[in-house]
């Protein structure tokens, strides 16, 4: 497949990925691994308003694991894509695209924003973390003592009874 991918106009980044420039747009062709060794491809295909790029990346995709007599699975769908299920993939993309266009952002959760921005100046200052409250420590020592304290009990009886 590495071989196919070559002999296509595109570069290949200093991170691994291999930019595939179909004419009408670049995919981003990365291997997907499982350990060390390669299990198949992945094209990302960026979200654009218009379906030429995704049909050309599905074209080009089925004809270059034809020639590597290799399957095309959309992890999507959850099966292999025949000819039928390029309209399939196409809705899809418009689909998660036309929600990329329209969808409000997500606000940030109401005290976020001050509490990360105190991290912040509290990490730029370098001072030590909040200390635990009053009753927090209390509560630790005491258990702490008492752990010791069965210790050093069971330790004594063991003693005092020869073993």
């Amino acid at each position: 497949m590495d071989a196919l991918l070559a002999a296509r106009p595109g570069t290949v980044r200093p991170d691994g990925v291999r930019e595939w420039d179909l004419g009408v747009g670049v995919v981003e062709v990365l291997p997907l691994r499982d350990g060390k060794q390669v299990m198949g491809m992945e094209l990302r295909v960026p979200l654009v308003d218009h379906e030429e790029l995704i049909r050309e990346a599905l074209t080009e995709a089925a004809g270059l694991a034809h020639k590597a007599q290799v399957r095309l699975f959309d992890p999507q769908l959850g099966r292999v894509l025949t000819g039928p299920d390029t309209e399939m993939v196409v809705e899809q993309y418009l689909r998660t695209e036309h929600y990329r266009r329209t969808a409000k952002p997500m606000e940030i959760t109401p005290g976020l924003e001050e509490a990360m921005a105190r991290a912040q100046r509290v990490d730029g200052m370098g001072l030590p973390p909040e200390r635990m409250s009053l009753s927090s420590r209390l509560v630790f020592f005491a258990v702490g003592g008492f752990a010791i304290l069965f210790f050093v009990m069971r330790f004594l009886m063991a003693q005092l009874n020869g073993e």
